[in-house]
């Protein structure tokens, strides 16, 4: 993997680079849709290629571990070849699944110890066998195993949890640098800085990380119930300590806002389930602001769905159409949202780039943040 800063670039503010994979480039900042089990829920790769213009997309490797598993993921040659998508791939190792699923996992020095939320059956990830797995799936870039501490954690707790993480880190890189790509592509291997709220955790983890001298970094534990003060703080003191020309990925983050906020202090690569699961409840995000399309006001509303958007389901249906298929409950409606989602998000950083690039992000940032936040 290559990167590539386009901007003169501080530790802190806007960038604008391009990221170079064997499956192709990624121009940053980039929204990368979730395809958690090797699909990016009720959209079509043609519409995520030609409509939302993704560039990657993310998938899980806890969930993919668990179906279709790493027997028929091999045999299929590896998730590109499986889902056949021919552009980059990142896969999250499953340490934030260790979050989520605190009442079925137990977490041991060696790694950690959990059932499957699927049967029950009894499985253990390690640093090692987790990069195992993500050489079967064939992801371009790859995590680190972690531990994700909740937003509320104290810091006895969230110290504790970081020397873990810290150990695992080096456990997990040092298998990677002993094993070999499986399909003649190569494959990155991404650490995760964690810390909670804590700002010297934040600060000794990055500078570790840092002297690991990875391809790329990756920024995990924040929007997991922390104040969004304390969120934009630990993203400020990590970027500080971090190489300036590696790509910095901030995990499972997050709303337009957060997204503009995060990338203003630097930050590279973005992804999360809100486009999508927002999507399929009946939310959408637009340049002019959130709607609700359930709303009684929408029913007789025949304007487009956002004005300003240019894929196919912004110039082809209407509000009113739309509200009408989530009310009879029909599939149509969350397929149609979800991709008019992504394709804002896409949309947003891709806006986002080329004012970096023409210096007027900060004066864009202003006068958008209030329209995008606004509740229609």
């Amino acid at each position: 993997m290559k990167f590539v800063l386009q901007n003169n670039a501080n530790a802190v503010g806007p960038r604008a680079g391009i990221i170079t994979t064997d499956h192709g480039q990624i121009e940053t900042p980039i929204f990368m849709p979730v395809g958690t089990v090797g699909t990016v829920k009720a959209v079509l790769h043609k519409e995520l290629i030609d409509e939302i213009k993704a560039q990657i997309i993310l998938s899980n490797t806890y969930h993919l571990y668990l179906r279709p598993g790493n027997s028929i993921m091999e045999k299929a040659g590896g998730l590109h070849q499986f889902i056949n998508w021919q552009l980059p791939i990142l896969t999250d190792s499953g340490g934030f699944q260790v979050f989520s699923l605190s009442d079925i996992r137990k977490i041991k020095e060696d790694g950690v110890e959990f059932r499957s939320h699927i049967d029950g059956s009894k499985h253990f990830f390690t640093p090692e066998n987790v990069v195992d797995t993500q050489r079967i799936i064939g992801s371009d870039i790859m995590m680190a195993l972690d531990e994700c501490p909740p937003g509320d954690c104290d810091y006895a707790y969230a110290k504790k949890s970081l020397a873990l993480t810290r150990r695992w880190l080096e456990r997990g890189y040092k298998h990677f640098q002993n094993t070999s790509p499986r399909y003649g592509h190569s494959q990155t291997f991404f650490p995760i800085v964690q810390g909670a709220g804590f700002a010297d955790l934040r600060r000794e983890a990055a500078k570790h990380v840092a002297d690991m001298g990875t391809e790329g970094i990756a920024i995990g534990g924040l929007s997991v119930g922390e104040p969004t003060e304390v969120m934009y703080a630990m993203i400020e003191e990590t970027n500080q300590h971090l190489p300036i020309d590696k790509p910095r990925y901030l995990m499972g983050v997050g709303t337009p806002a957060n997204i503009i906020e995060a990338i203003d202090r630097g930050i590279d690569m973005f992804d999360c389930v809100m486009p999508t699961r927002n999507g399929r409840n009946g939310m959408l995000f637009t340049w002019n602001g959130i709607i609700n399309i359930r709303n009684k006001k929408w029913e007789t509303e025949f304007s487009s769905l956002d004005p300003l958007g240019t894929n196919y389901v912004d110039r082809h249906f209407t509000l009113a159409y739309l509200r009408h298929l989530f009310q009879v409950g029909e599939y149509l409606g969350p397929q149609i949202a979800s991709i008019h989602n992504l394709a804002f998000y896409l949309s947003l950083v891709k806006t986002a780039r080329a004012k970096i690039l023409d210096g007027t992000f900060h004066q864009w940032k202003k006068e958008i943040l209030p329209n995008i936040t606004r509740r229609l």
